[in-house]
């Protein structure tokens, strides 16, 4: 596991946040580093959230997304009794569904974050399974072999005219259009989770992401750069050889 935010090279401020955690501990891991991460048998949560909304409000919305999302899943899911992967989605959804409800209040509440928002994209592995629960443009990818799999689906106006046939993906791509985001947590006092799951394997990688670096660059990239990291982690594993 490796987590890192960054502000690059174009802003003077980040509104990022990230968050891992181990839900049989409830304990959340929120340092840049890299790290062996055992999943227990109450799972664990990975969430990366983009604020927005000006001045302070976009850092204050994405930090209070993290903290609402992880308090509901280490409270409410961990201290349910039903272990199920039914129960487990049910409670990853709740918690986005707080989480926007507690900035809601908040921004109407303190009028100088008035507008306030976040995107939320929420991953939770159950046993074998991977939920994704999707709160604006953030994206999550799978990476399973040579190939890199977009898991999530931008909620965006320029997402929505590629569907319609009104734009082409590399016409959405240039778009002055493409900031435009159709939900996110806080504005709106409901949001629509979008959630999806599926399977994984043995060696595949999850990749959680702000469109800071889906937009600038393309998944055949991303699963190269995973590529090059898996040998060169096994290089380093290799016989004979001292780990750096």
């Amino acid at each position: 596991m490796y987590a890192v935010t960054d502000r690059g090279r174009t802003r003077d401020h980040n509104e990022d946040t990230f968050l891992v955690a181990d839900l049989a501990t409830g304990e959340p891991i929120r340092e840049s580093r890299p790290e062996a991460h055992t999943v227990g048998e109450r799972g664990a949560l990975y969430l990366v959230a983009d604020g927005m909304g000006g001045a302070a409000a976009g850092e204050i919305a994405s930090e209070m997304a993290a903290v609402a999302i992880h308090e509901h899943m280490a409270s409410a899911w961990r201290e349910d009794a039903d272990h199920s992967e039914d129960r487990f989605a049910h409670h990853l959804v709740q918690a986005v569904e707080r989480a926007n409800e507690i900035l809601h209040a908040y921004a109407g509440e303190h009028h100088e974050v008035r507008g306030m928002g976040t995107t939320a994209t929420v991953a939770g592995v159950h046993g074998d399974r991977l939920y994704i629960a999707q709160i604006g443009d953030s994206r999550g990818y799978l990476v399973r072999g040579d190939i890199a799999r977009q898991l999530t689906r931008d909620q965006s106006l320029t997402q929505r005219l590629v569907e319609v046939g009104e734009l082409t993906e590399e016409e959405a791509e240039a778009s002055e259009r493409r900031n435009i985001i159709l939900q996110a947590l806080g504005p709106d006092s409901d949001v629509r989770v979008d959630l999806s799951w599926q399977s994984l394997q043995q060696g595949d990688v999850l990749i959680i992401c702000s469109d800071g670096l889906s937009t600038v660059v393309r998944r055949d990239e991303i699963a190269e750069a995973v590529r090059q990291g898996a040998e060169h982690r096994a290089a380093l594993l290799a016989p004979g050889r001292p780990r750096q």
